[in-house]
């Protein structure tokens, strides 16, 4: 007698999933945010996804990072005293099967903009 795994009887033994979450400052600049001198004009955000199959391909953890973060800072459009601030980046990886991985990075940030 044969025993079958399948995600229809059992959903849960499909694939395994591991999130990790971090903030980050980018930037050295210190800013005296006490005055009402900026406000937020927006978010950014920046995603970035590697497949791995049987561990082969994709890109390392600190690739996905750098490129998310790059990704974000692309799509933000800043203009003139507009900077990138509260930056925050989301990794997961998901299993799928044991031979098929799938990671993805996402960063966000806060949009300031300087009035004064």
């Amino acid at each position: 007698m044969r025993f079958c795994c399948s995600g229809s009887f059992f959903p849960d033994c499909v694939g395994l999933a591991s999130t990790t979450a971090s903030n980050h400052n980018l930037t050295q600049t210190q800013v005296v945010l006490s005055e009402g001198n900026f406000k937020v004009v927006g978010q950014a955000y920046g995603e970035v996804t590697a497949t791995y199959i049987c561990g082969i391909g994709g890109y390392s953890k600190k690739a996905l990072y750098e490129n998310a973060i790059n990704e974000m800072a692309k799509n933000a459009n800043l203009t003139g005293s507009q900077t990138l601030t509260n930056t925050t980046v989301h990794y997961s990886v998901k299993m799928i099967t044991p031979f098929f991985m799938k990671s993805t990075c996402i960063a966000t940030a806060n949009i300031v903009e300087f009035t004064k």
